[in-house]
């Protein structure tokens, strides 16, 4: 079997690393793509329901869901299915993104409290999908190589990067006909629902079956892991007699305490990471940056920035000289970034929309930056359960910071009348 050499160091020459990335890179895609689109798709929801905040509630729904049902994920991880975890939540976006075209087109575009309110449900089930996804993957892909977890990390961003990308060419293609604006936004759901549908089957099919995620789900396994039973079982491996019972010469797992003990700045790492950034995008961008020359297209383009530059930060770690490992000038880099809440409140005020284009674009890089250097460098010398566990805990940080983000973003609103 390919799988059996390198058993002793890292099976660096494992047939499928390049293979894994790149379905790595799609799976990240997916755990966003349907969150990223309802976020990129605000213009038309701003148009729909103008007395209702959209781009600030349906955050606001999302993420009490999210951050509720990955406590309890995490809480439980050690016993949890990781196959039937991730199917579920690819499988819940997909029909999430469904039920927003079908809404759409049942209610033929019409905005009003009902509607409003089925678009507050779904992004409540986007949040419980993220919560099943975003946790079991980044837990999955942690005791594995780094560039899968990096991958993954990279899909993510390039999830926000591909809708804005998108939404720019529907809102173009459809802006002069009648009803522009909903047909692009009935085209960018279809194509949501399509990719979601793919990475169920890409999850399901291809995935577990590579050699080398096959090899270290084998030997995560062997170091006392439960979780990965269904997945071997799905790639063609069967859990040998001795792996069944504890092997006494084992060192029984840290526990999640005492993994969240060893590893508590990296968590407030996360946490800080996204309190920052959710309470500036994408409510901010979207309501509070003033009026200029691009009109309707202005929030459209932030976003995309935002976007395109977060997959940027992600991508740079790959260069191992420039990746930040030290844990001191990690937390140091990220309470630096609270400067920018400064720059943005006076640029917003005084500057011109080159100065917030520049800003928003640093945002995103140094977000996605840290966000990499965090998630790479903490599960490194622990084994396969608790590297399983410690990707869940700061997983949950970061929804934590998200949380906490989008209620803060509402404080931009103060002294506007409302």
């Amino acid at each position: 079997m390919d799988t059996d050499n390198g058993s002793g160091g890292g099976p660096v020459r494992l047939e499928g690393k390049f293979a894994a990335m790149a379905v790595c890179w799609l799976l990240g895609n997916g755990c966003l793509f349907s969150w990223n689109s309802m976020l990129t798709i605000e213009d038309y929801y701003v148009y729909l329901f103008p007395s209702y905040h959209p781009s600030r509630v349906l955050t606001l729904v999302y993420q009490p869901f999210a951050l509720g049902t990955l406590a309890v994920l995490a809480y439980n991880e050690a016993k949890i299915n990781t196959r039937k975890r991730n199917l579920f939540g690819y499988s819940l976006f997909f029909v999430s993104t469904l039920l927003v075209l079908v809404l759409d087109l049942a209610t033929s575009g019409r905005g009003g409290i009902g509607t409003f309110i089925g678009i507050c449900v779904v992004s409540g089930a986007f949040g419980i999908a993220d919560a099943h996804v975003q946790g079991g993957m980044v837990g999955d892909l942690s005791f594995m190589l780094p560039e899968f977890i990096q991958s993954f990390l990279a899909g993510l961003a390039a999830s926000g990067a591909l809708t804005s990308a998108l939404r720019l060419i529907t809102k173009a293609a459809f802006e002069n006909s009648k009803d522009g604006l909903r047909k692009g936004a009935i085209l960018f759901f279809a194509v949501s629902t399509f990719f979601e549908l793919l990475c169920v089957l890409l999850y399901a099919f291809v995935f577990p079956k590579l050699p080398i995620v096959k090899y270290y789900r084998s030997k995560a396994a062997s170091e006392g892991s439960k979780t990965v039973s269904a997945d071997l079982a799905a790639g063609g491996i069967h859990r040998q007699p001795e792996q069944v019972g504890q092997d006494p010469k084992q060192p029984e797992r840290l526990s999640n305490k005492q993994l969240l003990v060893q590893n508590i700045d990296y968590a407030l790492d996360m946490f800080l990471i996204y309190v920052l950034t959710l309470s500036i995008f994408p409510g901010f961008l979207s309501e509070d940056t003033g009026s200029h020359s691009l009109g309707s297209w202005y929030a459209l383009v932030l976003i995309a920035m935002y976007n395109v530059w977060d997959l940027i930060g992600r991508c740079i770690p790959l260069w191992k000289r420039i990746k930040l490992e030290s844990r001191r000038g990690l937390t140091t880099a990220i309470l630096s970034r609270f400067l920018l809440i400064p720059a943005f409140y006076f640029t917003a005020k005084y500057g011109d929309q080159g100065w917030m284009i520049t800003l928003t674009s640093f945002l995103g890089l140094s977000n996605g930056y840290l966000t990499v250097c965090v998630l790479t460098s903490a599960p490194k010398g622990y084994k396969g359960p608790e590297q399983n566990a410690l990707g869940n805990i700061l997983v949950l940080f970061l929804l934590g910071g998200i949380s906490a983000g989008v209620t803060l973003d509402w404080l931009w609103l103060i002294g506007k009348g409302w």
